[in-house]
């Protein structure tokens, strides 16, 4: 295996916990995965019976409270914020931090992909209509501000600001470390993960909390991505609308939840007995300079992530082992499941890995538990992290009908026991954002 070029500062991941449509904890999410089940439904926290989409991944039966030392900390806390708390938490006791000493909290920091809160639909709904004129067709701002006096929530509005998740985590674990949040649309989580990365690398902290956690299963949220026509219609079979890869895929399904890692060097875990789940060695980002809504055609942004990702990793993609099979053992794909996304992904494997882009398996968590959006890149990291575990590859259900255009090895319908050193795993956002991750199996 080549050397990365961050050898001199090695990262590892010592923990990890995720609040996910499929389950709680990791081994009850990974073993649904393995087996190919959906966790799509009809939404039913609000009433979606007249929207275009009217099912989703929607997370039901979670209690947070379950996960904190003090509930009352939190009382007030958003629905992306709850996530959190329950992902970080089974990431914190994992890394063994709960039971460690001599831990210096002001180099301990945390790097969030979090999303903005739930706003309170109805509310903003009532205040708006009664600041409107009708005669004037104007907004009264008198009225308007004195019914958002007696209808909004002080509380509510704070949980809807997306550094309100770190709040609450560096209250829970009392770190006072670097911290920072991003909101990078999809490919938000990622980008945190690999800023986290590279803040360690620096020497500016010694552990980060790092990951994200999003809902958009709202009024609104559902509501505008409806108005961009990128979630799928298959309301008559909900479970089988997440199809990336498939020719027949018409959207994303929306899902909701959040993935947490803990990340530290080497030295730090071993000075305290940790046990290294696996080594991050690259990451990649960089910008389309295209369309808001669309991908560069070839591809081009998103190969330049992975590039550079593998250029930290010191891989060669177009290199092989003594048995003729590339270095990279798995990519996670963003594969949405919209017609633009997963055609131009599949351009961007190809440039990165040419005539070696066949032998990588590729595969899409997003068929099962749907688009976490800022949350989904960590969620997906998590999944390598498990194949590598398990040397077994997580499958792309759904995928029926091949098409034509796409001929990589999605890994369809089945998980396949698999060889898994070293996997990638990419997301890409509105804006033109993308993102690249490249872990590798420690020993």
């Amino acid at each position: 295996m080549p050397t990365p070029n961050n050898a001199h500062r090695r990262i590892v991941i010592t923990g990890m916990g995720w609040i996910t449509p499929l389950g709680f904890d990791l081994d009850t999410v990974w073993r649904r995965l393995v087996r190919g089940e959906s966790g799509v439904s009809k939404i039913d926290r609000f009433d979606a019976s007249t929207f275009p989409t009217t099912f989703a991944a929607q997370i039901r039966g979670y209690d947070f409270t379950k996960f904190v030392e003090n509930p009352g900390h939190h009382e007030h806390a958003g629905t992306h914020t709850q996530f959190a708390l329950g992902a970080a938490r089974q990431a914190w006791e994992q890394a063994g931090l709960s039971s460690a000493k001599d831990l210096d909290y002001r180099r301990i920091g945390m790097y969030l992909g979090a999303g903005e809160g739930v706003l309170d639909f109805d509310k903003y709904s009532r205040v708006n209509l009664a600041g409107w004129d009708e005669k004037t067709m104007t907004v009264d701002a008198k009225r308007w501000a004195e019914a958002a006096k007696e209808h909004f929530d002080p509380w509510t509005e704070i949980e809807q600001e997306p550094n309100m998740p770190m709040a609450h985590l560096a209250r829970e674990f009392g770190v006072r470390g670097p911290a920072y949040n991003c909101l990078t649309a999809c490919a938000a989580s990622t980008q945190a993960i690999g800023e986290a990365f590279s803040i360690i690398q620096r020497g500016e902290a010694d552990v980060m909390i790092s990951g994200g956690t999003h809902t958009m299963l709202h009024v609104l949220g559902v509501t505008g991505f409806n108005r961009l026509t990128a979630l799928s219609n298959r309301n008559d079979e909900p479970q089988q609308a997440s199809r990336p890869f498939d020719r027949t895929r018409d959207g994303f399904v929306m899902g909701e939840g959040s993935g947490i890692v803990i990340l530290e060097t080497l030295e730090h875990a071993e000075q305290r007995g940790a046990t290294p789940l696996v080594e991050v060695i690259g990451y990649g980002s960089s910008a389309d300079a295209f369309r808001i809504t669309d991908i560069q055609p070839e591809g081009r942004g998103a190969a330049a992530a992975m590039l550079d990702a593998l250029k930290q990793a010191g891989i060669d993609p177009l290199a092989v082992d003594e048995n003729g099979v590339p270095y990279v053992h798995y990519i996670s794909a963003h594969g949405t499941g919209t017609q633009e996304n997963d055609s131009i992904e599949t351009r961007a494997v190809k440039a990165v890995f040419r005539e070696n882009a066949p032998k990588v398996p590729v595969s899409s968590i997003k068929s099962m538990m749907g688009h976490l959006i800022a949350a989904a890149g960590a969620v997906e990291l998590i999944t390598c992290i498990l194949a590598i575990k398990h040397q077994t590859l997580p499958p792309t259900i759904n995928l029926h009908h091949p098409d034509p255009d796409l001929d990589l090895d999605y890994v369809p319908n089945e998980a396949r026991p698999s060889r898994v050193e070293v996997c990638i795993s990419n997301s890409f956002g509105f804006g033109g954002q993308n993102d690249a991750l490249a872990v590798r199996r420690i020993g």
